[in-house]
């Protein structure tokens, strides 16, 4: 027979291995999107990596609180200096070009959760997906008008990419509907 004081112990346990499981699943995420953005190609002020691909699921499969924690776990940790970014790391990585998408990284994640967990075909997957990236390239564009003009910010840091994330959106959605959550 369980006894309050036992009864109260085994909530506990549980509420502690809940919350190191969050931990452990927030940190994986945030050092996926590190090891991702060494899978780059570069082809002029930003590079393409496999980053959007991790943060996007990152969304799917924490939920949007956790993923978007994931992604500020990465961008805190990076400009503290872990070299996991797609050109290095450290303080004054602010001033990349790329910095805008990685604060993208952040809300895209947190809004693929949030559109995912009130529906998960796969439809609408692929429009949360849509709308994560938009997030991607919102932050990303604005922070590039900060050296160039609209015209050439398009172009150096969205029609380059748009074909690949098509591709990542794909490859994402096979990977979430194989992963037992």
């Amino acid at each position: 027979m369980l006894t309050n004081s036992k009864i109260i112990k085994n909530i506990a346990l549980n509420i502690n291995m809940s919350l190191i499981k969050d931990i452990i699943s927030v940190l994986f995420f945030a050092v996926l999107t590190g090891i991702s953005a060494g899978l780059k190609v570069e082809i002029g002020s930003v590079p393409i990596t496999m980053q959007t691909l991790i943060v996007l699921l990152s969304g799917a499969y924490l939920g949007s609180k956790k993923g978007g924690i994931s992604q500020l776990a990465y961008l805190i940790t990076g400009i503290t200096g872990i070299p996991w970014f797609a050109r290095g790391g450290g303080l004054s990585y602010i001033l990349s070009p790329t910095f805008g998408y990685l604060i993208g990284f952040i809300p895209a994640s947190y809004i693929v959760g949030l559109l995912i967990k009130k529906n998960k075909n796969t439809f609408n997957i692929i429009k949360s997906f849509i709308v994560g990236n938009f997030f991607i390239y919102s932050f990303g564009i604005l922070w590039l008008l900060r050296i160039f003009d609209l015209s050439k910010a398009l172009t150096v840091g969205l029609y380059p990419f748009i074909v690949g994330d098509a591709l990542k959106i794909f490859l994402a959605i096979i990977i979430l509907k194989n992963i037992k959550q």
